[in-house]
């Protein structure tokens, strides 16, 4: 508990340097506090530069912070992943290794073993960095508005009024806000196949069939199916991938909040787990749990799996949404996480092993605490996807995989949870949208690509003062490879020295030169190069 009143009290000196500084007196602003967002402020400050980050929530770390510890790096090669990735990790392990924990990894070795850590530990490395670079953050502000002068956007404006001016600002944000607020085009939902040429685009059908009833007795779909209609095969659409939260659950009784039956809770809701579990009683608790320090484990959907903590199909507005209806649809998947919780743990039609398994766990207390021991982000999966300078597409991930103007190394499998759950004319249902990650022969990771600076500046005639790491330019085929926080964090540290550039040469993010920013970078660890992999 004395590490989170540290945490606090660090929030309250961020807070307090915001509420003094001028507001105008910014070079670089950043909006969102993730992972990439800490990233790109860490490595703008650095280069000198006077740096704003502004987060609509009350955490910094993005789901780092917000219950994602299982770092999903162990797919990645990680040998490509250096700068303020690799400090971070490093840091965070130091924390272990100075408590005499041994944890079941060395940040020095570039395998492929499991890295994990307590959210608490890694909000507070984000803090300490942050502090350390004298960087002020300013915490429950949500953009509201971006004013702009021809291409350039002059300042910001949160809805609490307050307004910022900046020279380069940065949209780390999950859901694309900054950039659509500034008027840069984006995309949401699907290309079909066609669109790009792209095998994996569209609806796609790779899990089986499941069949149980998925409707009631009035004929009426049950609870968490979207649809009756089967999407055609390949065909666009503006489904996005299933959001869910990452919970930090505990094996450890003193160390628990039980799970309590949620005040609109009704176990009917749950009609499709119940029946399920009958005709499969002898598949696996429907949340995949990655263990953590000190007897905690990350609660994750699974991708694999015909039912899970994802509330599919119920997310698809989310990132056009107001800040209303946006905690509208967050209330809605809580409810239905709290509620799954309650019912996997308590509903009698649970089938023994799984009963056994919850009845061990409940949140952990030493996490989340301003929250109820609930997760305080929501695994925004992927939001809006900006049209930019450089359109990625499933051939850039697997096949045109080098670049002249690379800020970056990804190489997380193209993975996209479930988009839609369809009742099937036969009276079943079937899981819609998922794409199987596939490793490269001989490693468990992706096929290793270079990521153009291109891709996270916006056209030149849109705006010329934008750099977008997160929700950058590329399909949705070729985001659910880039769409993770290793990847995001390298993206984030690129943006931010190459908005350094932007501010001391006065000059377009378009127009920084290429290998000045490349050495720049190198200075600052990036890896740009590919790595070598085993041969086939």
């Amino acid at each position: 508990m004395k590490e989170v009143r540290n945490i606090f009290i660090i929030l309250l000196l961020f807070v307090t340097t915001v509420t003094k500084a001028n507001i105008n007196a910014y070079e670089i602003i950043v909006y969102g506090a993730t992972p990439s967002g800490v990233a790109a402020a860490i490595a703008a400050a650095r280069e000198g530069k006077k740096v704003l980050i502004i987060e609509p929530l009350n955490i910094v770390g993005g789901m780092m912070s917000g219950g994602l510890s299982f770092s999903d790096s162990n797919q990645t090669a990680r040998e490509s992943l250096g700068g303020i990735f690799e400090e971070i990790h490093l840091r965070i392990e130091k924390i272990y290794k100075d408590k005499g924990i041994k944890l079941p990894y060395e940040v020095a070795v570039k395998d492929n073993r499991k890295w994990m850590y307590e959210p608490h530990v890694a909000e507070r490395v984000f803090l300490d960095m942050l502090r350390e670079e004298g960087v002020p953050v300013m915490l429950n502000e949500t953009l509201k508005s971006a004013k702009k002068e021809a291409a350039r956007i002059v300042s910001i404006k949160m809805y609490s009024g307050k307004k910022f001016t900046g020279k380069v600002f940065i949209d780390a944000s999950y859901e694309g806000d900054l950039l659509a607020a500034a008027g840069v085009s984006y995309s949401i939902g699907r290309e079909a196949r066609t669109t790009y040429d792209e095998s994996l685009a569209g609806a796609i059908y790779p899990k089986e069939k499941v069949s149980i009833k998925a409707t009631d007795n009035k004929g009426k779909l049950l609870p968490f199916i979207n649809s009756n209609k089967l999407s055609p095969e390949g065909e666009g659409d503006h489904r996005i991938m299933t959001y869910s939260f990452r919970l930090c659950l505990s094996s450890d009784p003193d160390n628990q909040v039980p799970f309590t039956k949620p005040v609109n809770y009704d176990p009917n809701d749950y009609a499709i787990f119940k029946s399920y579990y009958q005709a499969n009683p002898n598949v696996r608790t429907p949340i995949d749990f990655y263990p953590l320090p000190n007897k905690k484990f990350d609660g994750n959907n699974g991708i694999s799996l015909q039912l899970s903590s994802g509330l599919v199909g119920e997310n698809y507005k989310y990132p056009e949404a107001k800040p209303k209806q946006r905690q509208k649809i967050w209330k809605a998947h809580q409810d239905f996480t709290e509620g799954l919780l309650y019912f996997l743990q308590n509903d009698e039609s649970m089938p023994a092993p799984i009963h056994k398994q919850m009845a061990t766990l409940g949140y952990a207390k030493d996490e989340f605490a301003a929250t109820n021991h609930f997760p305080p982000v929501l695994y925004v999966r992927e939001g809006r996807r900006m049209n930019g300078a450089y359109f990625l597409t499933q051939k850039d991930i697997l096949e045109n995989v080098e670049k002249a103007d690379a800020i970056g190394i990804g190489s997380f499998p193209i993975d996209s949870h479930d988009c839609q759950r369809i009742a099937t004319a036969d009276g079943g249902f079937i899981n819609e949208g998922t794409i199987f990650p596939v490793h490269v022969k001989g490693r468990y990771i992706g096929q290793p690509h270079q990521i153009p600076y291109r891709a996270i500046t916006p056209k030149a005639e849109e705006c010329v003062n934008l750099l977008v790491p997160v929700s950058l330019s590329a399909s949705h085929v070729a985001f659910s490879s880039i769409r993770v926080e290793p990847t995001w964090i390298v993206l984030g540290q690129s943006a931010g020295i190459a908005a350094a550039m932007a501010v001391e040469e006065d000059k377009n993010v378009q127009n920084l030169n290429y290998a000045n920013l490349a050495k720049r970078l190198k200075m600052q660890k990036q890896v740009l190069e590919l790595p070598i992999l085993p041969k086939s």
